[in-house]
């Protein structure tokens, strides 16, 4: 991020209000030293978690200044999982998500992330967090049918499988699409997170009827208006979770508290879906969840 941006990141952020001095600190650290020191860095993460983090990644830079930089998202899904859960990482990138899942909750992980290049950063995240025994990652993108798309090469966390109007370029690789419900098997998952860059409609076509367990306690999919480039709208995803038995709900990590939003009111950004039947036993694993320790505060 540029400075001005980074720094009203921090400001704007609910730890970075509550530890500006230390978050700033930490901004400041990491500008000096990734300069210092070429290549990935080991940074010291929440729980004893390790994460590799190369100038440039938005999210893993994030998390390297405020702790966890997608808050609500992230803190919700470690206060849910739970040792000898499932956990399912649609787009997981370098890993944030999972190494916090297999690391901080000792949940089990199932993780995809199609580009090449990434795909070997979330094997070493995995690898330096000594997480193989938890850790599945698949090297492919999940959609409707088994097939092979074409993936942007060089836009980093923003990396999408390119719609079929849009121009090849240089810059693209072709890469593997397999249904989640046939990786998944018998298995049943207790939260799934989608951020596919606007695929996630795909995601949901090639995976029914896991959807459909009642197991399957929350599904945390990105909601930004991508899904415009392949003719997917986002209103219609929400009404599709509605129509799963989900309730969108908002998070507040401090206080534990989950709130059911209106069904009428489609999220922006990251949407938490948690199963309607399910609401009260999500509460309660969300209250009995261990204190994260992040940035010097108990969340």
């Amino acid at each position: 991020m540029p400075v001005l941006a980074s720094l009203r990141f921090i400001r704007q952020h609910p730890i970075g209000r509550r530890r500006t001095g230390r978050c700033v600190s930490d901004w400041l650290r990491w500008q000096v030293g990734s300069r210092i020191v070429p290549g990935p860095v080991a940074v010291p993460w929440v729980g004893g978690a390790r994460l590799l983090v190369v100038p440039g990644m938005t999210g893993a830079t994030g998390n390297v200044y405020v702790g966890l930089h997608e808050f609500e998202e992230m803190a919700f899904l470690t206060h849910l999982l739970r040792r000898g859960d499932l956990f399912v990482d649609a787009g997981a990138n370098i890993g944030s998500f999972t190494v916090l899942a297999a690391a901080v909750s000792g949940a089990t992980c199932l993780a995809f992330e199609p580009h090449p290049p990434t795909f070997a950063q979330l094997e070493d995240n995995v690898r330096i967090n000594h997480l193989e025994p938890l850790v599945t990652a698949r090297q492919s993108a999940l959609g409707e049918r088994p097939s092979e798309l074409r993936l942007t090469a060089s836009l980093d966390s923003a990396n999408h499988l390119l719609s079929p109007d849009e121009p090849n370029g240089s810059g693209f690789v072709s890469v593997p699409v397999n249904r989640l419900d046939t990786e998944l098997g018998d298995r049943v998952p207790t939260a799934i997170k989608i951020d596919v860059e606007g695929f996630e409609t795909s995601v949901l076509d090639g995976a029914g009827p896991t959807l459909a367990q009642e197991h399957l306690l929350a599904v945390v999919m990105e909601l930004n208006g991508s899904g415009r480039r392949y003719g997917f709208r986002d209103e219609d995803l929400h009404q599709r979770m509605l129509a799963h038995g989900f309730a969108s709900c908002r998070y507040a990590p401090f206080s534990r508290r989950l709130d059911q939003l209106p069904d009428g009111e489609c999220p922006f950004g990251n949407g938490v879906y948690v199963r309607r039947s399910q609401l009260e036993l999500v509460r309660q694993r969300l209250a009995d969840a261990p204190a994260l320790d992040v940035k010097g505060l108990s969340v």
